[in-house]
């Protein structure tokens, strides 16, 4: 059953409504806004690879990165008609052409503005060496303030409450004889210590409050990587993927608390694609592909207690709806947006109908909704 809103829709003078939501083009080069009512706007700045990551805490910015073809990435802001852009990383310490910053993600609560801030440091005679830090600058923009400092640190994601950021941290570990197996890192008081390009880097999951005073590694995995931490609404869970080997992936979950023990959701390997949580905390959903001797990427509701192997169960959406991924509910969790063979779908999670979004238009990243503060664009002209 197809949503009433599903028409041809077309650039309108109007003030768009609430709520939005954010994607790209498929060619990356320009950020694509819809409501519900068929309004739609584009916004090109220029030649760069366009990238939408959130909204002001009000709705009534969009917070996006612009990147250069060789991967030089810059965070921007904008009114939602284009007008006022602002530059909000202010890093002075390098050339231009040696950081970089990406994976905006904005605090819900105050909208300070956390992200990966990449440097290439040249020490004269050296070689360079590349670092990765998670940073942050209130939402108005400025000099980049750091929450890590190990130098290889991504994804950063707030917490619903605004109170903390989870991300991922990456450490080298000597390798063993097989995949599954590692040895001590040799002394390099007693022996020769092993070259850094001959280590394995592997992520683990790290938490730290807004304002910095409180850091725990979450995950301690022996082999194996972390990836794609999703809150749950009330910020006391975190829904993971770890795998052991690369594409072999299995679901976890773990409390928000140091020390924490991991609990594992699933036992078979599959290909995890994306992850979210349902509004109601009751399990998180997953698009997976090779699951449940199910090929194709679906939609698999994953249960909180018992095995996914066997009790995870499909999420109901129309049979026509296929290869799923990036679901995102809206913030009162009466829709659901998805992609569905490249195309960008709403969902009606009370009725099960649905529409396209944007007929014929690719869409090529994760959909970003609009906050539930947002009242629509006439809001922010008030």
């Amino acid at each position: 059953m197809l949503l009433a809103w599903r028409l041809p829709v077309a650039a309108q003078p109007v003030p768009l409504g609430a709520p939005l939501i954010a994607t790209t083009s498929a060619a990356l080069d320009g950020i694509l806004l819809y409501d519900l009512t068929g309004g739609r706007r584009e916004l090109q700045f220029d030649t760069r690879l366009h990238m939408p990551f959130g909204f002001s805490p009000d709705g009534c910015r969009v917070v996006f990165t612009l990147t250069e073809p060789g991967g030089v990435s810059r965070i921007y802001s904008a009114q939602l008609d284009g007008s006022d852009v602002r530059p909000l990383v202010q890093f002075v310490d390098l050339p231009a052409a040696d950081w970089s910053a990406w994976e905006p993600a904005v605090n819900p609560a105050d909208g300070r503005i956390a992200f990966t801030l990449f440097r290439r440091e040249r020490p004269p005679g050296e070689a360079p060496e590349d670092t990765y830090h998670i940073a942050w600058i209130p939402q108005e923009g400025g000099a980049p303030q750091f929450y890590s400092v190990s130098g290889a640190e991504h994804t950063p994601v707030w917490s619903p409450d605004g109170a903390w950021l989870a991300y991922v941290a990456y450490d080298g570990r000597v390798p063993g004889p097989d995949i599954f197996s590692t040895v001590p890192p040799t002394d390099p008081a007693v022996g020769t210590p092993v070259p850094e390009e001959d280590l394995l880097n592997e992520a683990d999951l790290w938490v730290v409050s807004a304002d910095g005073q409180t850091k725990y590694r979450l995950t301690a995995f022996p082999i194996g990587n972390v990836s794609m931490p999703r809150w749950s609404p009330d910020s006391t869970l975190l829904s993971f993927v770890f795998s052991p080997t690369f594409a072999n992936d299995t679901f976890w979950m773990i409390g928000n608390a140091d020390e924490a023990a991991p609990t594992q959701r699933s036992f078979e390997t599959a290909l995890a694609v994306e992850m979210t949580w349902l509004p109601d905390g009751t399990a998180f959903l997953a698009t997976v592909r090779n699951f449940q001797q199910t090929g194709e990427n679906r939609l698999w509701r994953i249960p909180l207690i018992g095995n996914a192997d066997t009790d995870a169960t499909p999420y109901p959406l129309d049979p026509a709806l296929r290869y799923i991924d990036y679901p995102r509910f809206s913030p009162d969790g009466r829709y659901l947006a998805l992609r569905s063979e490249y195309t960008l779908v709403v969902v009606d999670t009370q009725t099960g109908g649905w529409g396209y979004v944007d007929e014929g238009q690719g869409a090529n990243t994760q959909p970003v909704w609009s906050p539930a503060e947002f009242a629509g664009e006439q809001s922010c002209n008030v």
